[in-house]
């Protein structure tokens, strides 16, 4: 492995780049379809988009030759050309400033914010973090949104599993079970090509996963949905972390504490391990 040279990463610190596109609605409903939405009549034009579903959208569509081996762009251009093999999208904070109108056409501006470099039990970690700024082609701001990707060595393989524990209490649950069906799906709608979602002898041999990986951001996005659900109301505010990897062939259960504006939100495995925490405040 490459030694880390954080200061040439850090150069990366401040580059930019924008893109438009249309929030068209045929995507917004293949959306609705594949995360099962509560509300579906208000998936049409003019209609607010939901939390998180601007994921769909200004997707990087680079030829497949062009794609590194674990079905990624290749590091350098955008973001930093960080030598470590496993990238995830760890976490992030989203800030809801108005609503994004279903059918209307939208400006994103990404820029790197930090870059750094630090030693966790299984080795070196590299956090770089993303803003995106996504507003109307009139300058009406919609969204203001940290991403942190985390760069990591393969996990190796037959790793100890987790104990087991008992979930946390929560007033509202919802329970359901992902399947390649659904990973499939959302890896299309979203245009990623990592293969630990859909390729099981990559993501077991290579990356160490005894099984495929749910999407970390398809359960921030049922976490955001079932915020929406349970209160009625809209997310202004979504921050939310991955804490464990998701696998097929665990249900995942959707757990809901309100306080205040606010809800505290989990995805637990089926043996209680939480794998997603997040926080949602209503307006």
């Amino acid at each position: 492995m490459s030694e880390i040279d954080i200061d040439h990463l850090q150069t990366w610190i401040g580059k930019s780049r924008a893109d438009d596109d249309l929030i068209a609605a045929r995507h917004a409903r293949l959306m609705a379809a594949t995360v099962d939405y509560f509300a579906t009549d208000r998936i049409r034009d003019g209609e607010r988009l939901p939390p998180t579903w601007h994921w769909v959208y200004f997707l990087d569509g680079l030829p497949t030759p062009q794609l590194g081996r674990d079905g990624h762009p290749p590091r350098g251009g955008f973001l930093p050309p960080v030598p470590l093999p496993n990238r995830m999208w760890a976490g992030g904070r989203v800030s809801v400033l108005s609503p994004i109108p279903i059918g209307a056409t939208a400006r994103k501006i990404s820029t790197i914010l930090k870059v750094d470099h630090k030693r966790g039990r299984s080795g070196d970690l590299v956090f770089v973090t993303v803003r995106h700024e996504l507003h109307s082609l009139q300058g009406e701001p919609h969204i203001r949104e940290e991403q942190d990707i985390v760069y990591k060595d393969f996990a190796p393989q037959g790793q100890t599993p987790r104990a087991p524990s008992a979930p946390p209490a929560a007033p509202h649950t919802k329970t359901y079970t992902p399947t390649s069906t659904l990973l499939f799906r959302y890896s299309a709608l979203t245009f990623n090509a990592h293969r630990i979602h859909y390729d099981l002898n990559y993501a077991s041999e290579t990356e160490g996963y005894p099984s495929l990986v749910v999407h970390g951001p398809l359960n921030a996005t049922m976490l955001a949905d079932y915020a929406e659900e349970i209160s009625g109301g809209r997310v202004r505010e979504f921050n939310y972390r991955g804490l464990a990897p998701a696998l097929l062939g665990s249900a995942i259960t959707l757990r809901a504490t309100p306080k205040d504006r606010q809800l505290a939100l989990r995805a637990t495995l089926d043996d209680g391990t939480v794998c997603m925490e997040a926080e949602a405040t209503i307006g």
